[in-house]
């Protein structure tokens, strides 16, 4: 036991630091660290980070131990906040307390104090400071003690030479708090420690991804007068852990793999339940409710118990976004460099790997040649219609034959020993071939036509009583490019894919997402141009009962319409033509029938005029004949009016159900 207790004292007492072996860095915001170095007998590895880092560290920590060793557990210091650790405490000392007033909590617990050569001991009982005086006298901190002859004594702290609590236990308390105090300064270094038990030297490896900044990378495209351009990469790394990497084992890693931040640092607490045996809860009093009638059943309320505490809600876990990560002069000739790297397949990713020891210090930066290799290229100018520029843009076509993904990055392209222009390119995989533009060709120039031709109908349909008449409309926009350098070029026109068009009269060379791209020759000091004729088909849905005959018209002689549809469109004209000539019949029958209306109102206001006038019943006689024929010819109107608007209803049936029965 005895032993025991040695050992962990003495790895508490000493722990090693393990520098920095391998290095891995990524494009999504992590790296991986290895790190590895011998342990004696009884000794512990302390890792040093940053209190952001832990995180990552408690989720990806890996401890391989060589030499027979074990490890026995991982410690370190806690993120507990400050203000939860100090409240374990009795005491609080705030800030700019008085000593006095520190030592005011302090009542009860035995104090030792020297003035001069004199000691003075006994149990503390109050602390207080007095006030500045009236006479300009300063303000003291005096104590109160219970001495140990009995008597109680008030003590002046300024005068005393020292102060010391005699209880062990109570000076502890005060040295961990104060330790507190001063841990929380340091808030952005934590300490891991590895604690294992083993009597001999042994070998630790530790492992694990913390927060690292991604790995950039640039190339240069040297065009000379082979016909393979050489591609020069450089890796940019920084180094921001705080420590310097001296000789550790470098990788790059390109790709996008999926990272995320855990809350694992931070300790978390719930509210628990609070639950009881039924038999340790003391019995309620009882209620009873007056009864209403002998039959009635007495009803007991109890109180109700009160609810238990809610759970506390589970902490969200805070996702951070991380993508993937590598390793791998003069304009007229590649730089004097030797990247000695390998590249490998990772699964989805792909690693470049020094082969020899790199070495970076804290807080510096360093750029690494990882390629230097030949590539596919052929010069072209390209234009795309969207921009509508005048001039195309030099570019040229890479294809990747190197064997090994090349990270997204800017590239800048030197021609002929000159400085050409820059480019920026996509992450290219092994075989797959990008386009990169990086200069404005001034030689040549770009002019376009447009036409238009109008909708033409390609079928007309019917379904149940529906129209349907699907039209073509076609658009040609004719692109010309001028050359006036003496030598050839190779133009590549990138045209927009529009949904709903198709073109009808080119192939194009090759298709991405958005773009088709046609490739035309275009001669020294010459011309060249390319129509392109899109098509677009669409269909137009009409109801044939809100059609007017006029307008059915106009499709009946169309020669996309089959016979048997034009025989039936023909049959519902003519059935729309009769609704509409009843129609009109109504309307001149309705018509009439309110002038005869309006006349007999006139007649029957003059004979109640002429009434109330004397000799003048010959006069009255007369209008009371003509009102006697207006209301015949009403009686008869009427008739007509009632048979005309049953035989529109008849006509209107039976176009409904011509309609519904439409179908070619």
């Amino acid at each position: 036991m005895k032993t025991t207790i040695l050992i962990l004292m003495a790895v508490a007492a000493s722990a090693a630091e393990l520098p920095v072996k391998q290095v891995i860095l990524y494009k999504h915001g992590v790296g991986y660290f290895e790190r590895s170095g011998e342990l004696r007998a009884g000794e512990a590895a302390r890792l040093d980070f940053k209190a952001s880092e832990m995180n990552d560290v408690l989720k990806s920590l890996t401890i391989e131990e060589a030499g027979g060793g074990k490890v026995t557990g991982v410690r370190y210091d806690s993120s507990e906040p400050l203000e939860k650790k100090l409240a374990e405490y009795s005491f609080n000392l705030a800030k700019s307390q008085s000593l006095a007033l520190v030592l005011d909590q302090f009542r009860g617990a035995r104090v030792q104090m020297t003035y001069g050569t004199t000691q003075v001991s006994g149990a503390i009982v109050s602390g207080r400071l007095t006030p500045e005086s009236a006479d300009k006298q300063p303000a003291r901190e005096l104590l109160v003690i219970l001495a140990d002859g009995g008597d109680l004594r008030t003590l002046d702290l300024a005068a005393a030479t020292s102060i010391k609590l005699a209880d062990p236990s109570m000076q502890l308390q005060l040295k961990d708090y104060l330790t507190a105090l001063a841990n929380s300064r340091t808030k952005d270094q934590r300490s891991v420690y590895i604690d294992s038990t083993d009597k001999s030297v042994r070998k630790l490896f530790a492992g694990y991804m913390i927060p690292a900044p991604v790995w950039k990378s640039s190339y240069r495209l040297m065009y000379k007068d082979a016909a393979q351009p050489v591609l020069e990469g450089w890796a940019i790394v920084d180094n921001t852990t705080g420590e310097d990497w001296t000789n550790v084992n470098l990788s790059l890693v390109s790709g996008r793999p999926i990272s995320f931040i855990s809350q694992l640092y931070e300790p978390k607490y719930i509210a628990r339940r609070t639950a009881d045996l039924q038999d340790e809860i003391a019995q309620g009093p009882v209620l009873y409710e007056g009864a209403m009638d002998q039959k009635a059943e007495s009803r007991a309320y109890a109180a109700p118990a009160p609810p238990p505490a809610p759970m506390m809600a589970k902490s969200a876990m805070r996702m951070g976004g991380v993508v993937g990560g590598i390793i791998g002069g003069r304009a007229d000739t590649m730089s004097s460099v030797n990247p000695a790297t390998q590249g490998r397949e990772l699964g989805d990713l792909f690693e470049y790997r020094f082969s020899t020891p790199v070495t970076v210090k804290r807080n510096e930066s360093a750029m690494l040649p990882f390629l230097q290799q030949k590539l596919n290229s052929r010069k072209l100018v390209i234009y795309s219609t969207d921009d509508n520029q005048k001039n195309p843009l030099n570019a040229a076509e890479i294809t990747n034959v190197t064997g090994k993904t090349l990270d997204g990055g800017p590239i800048t392209i030197f021609d002929g020993g000159a400085y050409a222009g820059e480019a920026l390119m996509d992450t290219l995989k092994a075989d797959d071939k990008r386009i990169i533009s990086y200069g404005i060709d001034l030689g040549t120039r770009i002019s376009s036509e447009y036409a238009g031709k109008g909708a033409q109908i390609l079928e007309i349909r019917a379904n149940n009583g529906v129209l349907v008449i699907r039209n073509s409309s076609q658009e040609t926009r004719t692109y010309t490019a001028k050359n006036v350098d003496k030598k050839a070029k190779t133009w590549l026109i990138e045209y927009p894919i529009r949904p709903d068009y198709r073109i009808i009269n080119q192939k194009p060379t090759e298709t991405t997402s958005t773009k088709y791209r046609f490739e035309v020759k275009l001669p020294a000091e010459g011309k060249a141009d390319i129509a392109i004729t899109e098509e677009r088909v669409y269909s137009e849905s009409y109801s044939v009962s809100n059609l007017t005959p006029d307008w059915i018209v106009s499709y009946i002689s169309n020669k996309q319409l089959s016979a048997a549809g034009r025989q039936k469109l023909q049959a519902i004209i003519e059935q729309k033509n009769k609704i509409v000539a009843i129609s009109k019949q109504l309307t001149t029958l309705e018509g009439q029938s309110k002038e005869i209306i309006a006349d007999e109102t006139r007649l029957r206001e003059n004979i109640q005029s002429l009434n109330r006038v004397n000799g003048q019943q010959e006069q009255v006689n007369r209008y009371a004949g003509e009102l006697a024929n207006k209301e015949a010819q009403l009686a008869k109107l009427r008739d007509q009016i009632a048979a005309a608007k049953t035989q529109k209803t008849t006509l209107e049936n039976d176009l409904n159900v011509m309609i519904e029965k439409l179908d070619f």
